[in-house]
This record gives structure tokens, C-alpha cells and sequence, in this order.
């Protein structure tokens, strides 16, 4: 790679943004043009920049890593995302490359894995983490989606999963709306179909909901 890659950081801890900053811009081939503490602003620094890659947090707050991945890849569909996370369960990686992600790399990994994920994927090919389980790699390369057991949390449509995660990070109904950028009137009615949907009849109920399915941290 003779011209230097572009590349955006979005994680929201400081400390590992920091790291990763330090260890991309080590390499005579990357230059980080950018960060974001959550997936809003990686969405508008993908907008902004047009990078040639972006690493992005899967766990973020407000708007989660899947979401941003998904609208990164609407608005540029030319920008690489690798998504870097801790998890490796099954439905966080197929939730990943559904929305788009070039390749799934876990926190865990060393800088040569790093370094190689994101040639791989700038290269115009797919990477996943050894850590991620063969079974899952495999179904994915074979075009083939697990079937699930249906379930009520099936039924949440993806705009009531971030209204849930808003709820959970302490966010008032009027803050909701201004920041999904909807009426305090339709916050309320998904709010409400939530806890209908799922049997649960209070902030603390749905914020445990949201802890347990990995939708926010501890």
C-alpha cells in the first residue's frame, strides 16, 4: 500500500482508542483520521471523512455497533468496517456481517492479527477472528442462517431495541426523541409495545433485559 489508508477508530472507552491510535498509527500504512466515542458519531465521521476503514465497537452506547455498521455501509458503501468487540458469540457475529462488517476481529487479539485483519479487508476480502467458532465461520461461508427458537424476543423490531438500550443507559423519554429524532409520542408507544411484548413492567425490568441480552455493560 504506497498511499497511506484512512482509518477510523469508534470505541467509546478512551483508554483503548488511545491504545489502538497509537498502535494503527505505528504502521508506515495507516493514518487515523478519526474517532468516535459512540455510534452516532461514527456514522457522521464515516459521512465526514470517507475513510477507507473503520474499526468499530460492536458494545457502544447510544447507537449500538451493529446499527452504525448497518447505516455506515448504506451511506458509504466504499468504506471497509471491521467490527471489533469481546463477544464471540454466535448471534453478535452473524448480526455483524449481516449488517455489513468486512471482518469481525475480538479484543483479544494480537497487533500482526489487527494489522492483518485490516490488509485483508482492504484488500477486498472478509476476516474473522480464529477465536470465532468454526460453526459459525462455516455457516456463514455456506449462505446458511441458524434457525432459531421462536421467541418474544424475537418479535422486538430493531427500532424498539434502541429505544430498550436508551432506556437502559438512563435516557428520558424527551432525550429518546430528540436523539432518534421522533416524537415523545412514539418513544412512549414503543416503550409500550416493549413491555407488552416482552412481559416486563418497568424501567429496572427492561433494563435488565437489556444487560442480559448484551445490549449495554454492567
Amino acid at each position: 500500500m504506497s498511499k497511506k489508508k484512512k482509518i477510523v477508530i469508534a470505541e467509546d472507552y478512551t483508554i483503548l482508542r488511545e491504545g489502538l491510535r497509537a498502535l494503527i498509527s505505528s504502521s508506515p500504512d495507516f493514518e487515523v483520521v478519526g474517532e468516535a466515542e459512540d455510534g452516532k458519531e461514527a456514522i457522521e465521521c464515516a459521512e465526514k471523512l470517507s475513510p477507507d476503514l473503520m474499526l468499530v465497537d460492536l458494545s457502544m452506547p447510544r447507537t449500538n455497533g451493529v446499527d452504525a455498521i448497518r447505516e455506515i455501509k448504506n451511506r458509504c458503501p466504499e468504506t471497509k468496517v471491521v467490527a471489533l468487540t469481546v463477544h464471540k458469540a454466535e448471534e453478535y457475529v452473524l448480526a455483524a456481517l449481516e449488517a455489513g462488517a468486512d471482518g469481525y476481529v475480538l479484543k483479544d487479539a494480537t497487533r500482526p492479527e489487527l494489522m492483518m485483519a485490516m490488509e485483508t479487508v482492504l484488500d477486498g476480502k472478509s476476516y474473522l477472528s480464529p477465536g470465532v467458532s468454526e460453526r459459525v465461520i462455516q455457516g456463514y461461508l455456506d449462505g446458511k442462517k441458524r434457525v432459531k427458537p421462536s421467541s418474544s424476543w424475537d418479535t422486538v423490531t430493531r427500532r424498539e431495541r434502541q429505544v430498550l438500550k436508551l432506556i437502559a443507559e438512563g435516557y428520558r423519554n424527551r432525550e429518546i426523541a430528540d436523539y432518534l429524532y421522533v416524537s415523545v409520542k412514539t418513544v412512549e408507544k414503543h416503550r409500550a409495545n416493549l413491555m407488552q411484548k416482552l412481559d416486563l413492567h418497568n424501567a429496572s425490568a427492561l433494563t435488565a433485559l437489556a444487560i442480559e441480552k448484551g445490549l449495554i455493560t454492567k
